[in-house]
C-alpha cells in the first residue's frame, strides 16, 4: 500500500520514504499520534540505523513484562549498517503483534532489498520534495484547513513570494501565522509578518517596476538596500518576474499549458494581468537591462546600488512607453 505524507496510516510495518524531511517528520509525528490514540501508554523508542548494533531491534520488539504496545522509529535508514539490514529483513518476515515499526529512509538505493521487502509487506509513505508552486500553495492551504483557519487565495501567493521555495521556511512561516494571528489571514497580515524579508522586498520592487511605477520601485529598492538587503536578490527578483512574463507571453497562440512552461495556474493569471501594456519588444528591452544589471551587481560595476536603480528605471520606462 502506498500513501502520501498526509494520509499515513499506522500499520505493523511502515516505510516513510523520500527526501523531503519536513513532510517525513509530519508523517512520523502522525504515526506516533495514531499509536498513542490506540494505546496512551505506548512505549516509543527511536534508534539510528546508521549506529545500529546487532540484536537491537530484536530486543526492542521482544515481549514486554507489562504488556504495553511499542512503537519503534528507525531513523536514517539511507545510512543503515549491515547489521540493521540483516535484522530488519528478518523482523519484517514475522513482525511482533504488539509492535509497530516505522522506518525512515531519506532516499537513495542503500538497503534496496529491505525497501523492496517493506513495500511488499507494509505501507510505504511517500515524502518527495514539493517542486511546483501549486504543490506548495496546496501545502499552505492544507495546513490552514487542519487548523480550522482560513487564508485568502492572494495571501497564499503573497506568502510564497515572501518566504521563497524552501519548504521548511514555508512551514515555519505558516506555523507563525497560525500561532500569532486570529481569524482570516489576508495579504496585509502576511506583509506585516514577512514583508521585511529579502524575498518580499525584491517581489515588491519587481512588481512596482513591472507596473511602470518607477518612483515607487526606486523608493522601495532604496529602502531595502538601506536596511541591509543586498543588490543581487533585488535584481534576481526583477529577472524572475520578467522570466515569468516572457513564459506567459510565449504561451499565447502556441496552445501551451501552465505546466508546460513550469508555472502554476495562479502565476499565469497574475502574469496575464501584468502583461497588459507590454509589447514583445519592450519585454526584450527590459530583460536586456536586467541581464546587464545582473552582471554589474555580481562584480562588473563598482556601484551595485546604482546598477539596481538604473535597471528599475529602464524596466519601468519600457512598460510605460
Amino acid at each position: 500500500m502506498t500513501a502520501t505524507w498526509d494520509s499515513a496510516t499506522l500499520a505493523p510495518v511502515v516505510l516513510v520514504r523520500g527526501a523531503e524531511a519536513v513532510l517525513a517528520e509530519r508523517a512520523v509525528t502522525s504515526l506516533v499520534q495514531q499509536a498513542r490514540a490506540v494505546d496512551p501508554a505506548v512505549e516509543v523508542t527511536r534508534l539510528e540505523a546508521a549506529a545500529y548494533a546487532p540484536g537491537q531491534l530484536t530486543y526492542l520488539a521482544s515481549p514486554s513484562l507489562f504488556g504495553e504496545r511499542r512503537l519503534v522509529v528507525a531513523e536514517g535508514a539511507e545510512a543503515m549498517t549491515e547489521a540493521f539490514l540483516v535484522d530488519c529483513l528478518a523482523y519484517i518476515e514475522n513482525p511482533a503483534d504488539d509492535v509497530w515499526l516505522v522506518l525512515r529512509h531519506g532516499g537513495g538505493t542503500r538497503g534496496k532489498r529491505l525497501l523492496d521487502a517493506m513495500a511488499r509487506v507494509g505501507t510505504v509513505v511517500v515524502c518527495e520534495p514539493l517542486r511546483k508552486e501549486a504543490e506548495k500553495a496546496d501545502f499552505v492551504r492544507a495546513e490552514f484547513r487542519r487548523a480550522r483557519r482560513r487564508i485568502e487565495p492572494e495571501a497564499v501567493h503573497a506568502l510564497l513570494d515572501a518566504v521563497g521555495a524552501e519548504l521548511r521556511e514555508l512551514d515555519a512561516a505558516v506555523r507563525q501565522l497560525l500561532a500569532d494571528t486570529t481569524g482570516v489571514v489576508d495579504t496585509a497580515t502576511v506583509d506585516r509578518y514577512h514583508g521585511g524579508r529579502v524575498e518580499a522586498s525584491g517581489f515588491r520592487v519587481a512588481a512596482a517596476a513591472i507596473a511602470g511605477d518607477a518612483a515607487a520601485a526606486v523608493t522601495l529598492a532604496r529602502h531595502a538596500m538601506a536596511t541591509g538587503t543586498p543588490a543581487v536578490p533585488l535584481v534576481a527578483a526583477l529577472a524572475a518576474k520578467l522570466r515569468t512574463l516572457a513564459k506567459v507571453g510565449a504561451m499565447r497562440g502556441r496552445g501551451l499549458s501552465a505546466s508546460q512552461v513550469g508555472l502554476a495556474p495562479w502565476q499565469v493569471q497574475r502574469a496575464e494581468r501584468e502583461l497588459r501594456g507590454w509589447t514583445p519588444e519592450a519585454l526584450a528591452d527590459a530583460i536586456t537591462a536586467v541581464a546587464q544589471a545582473d552582471a554589474e551587481v555580481k562584480g562588473a560595476s563598482r556601484d551595485p546600488d546604482f546598477a539596481v536603480e538604473r535597471a528599475i528605471l529602464r524596466v519601468a520606462a519600457a512598460r510605460a512607453r
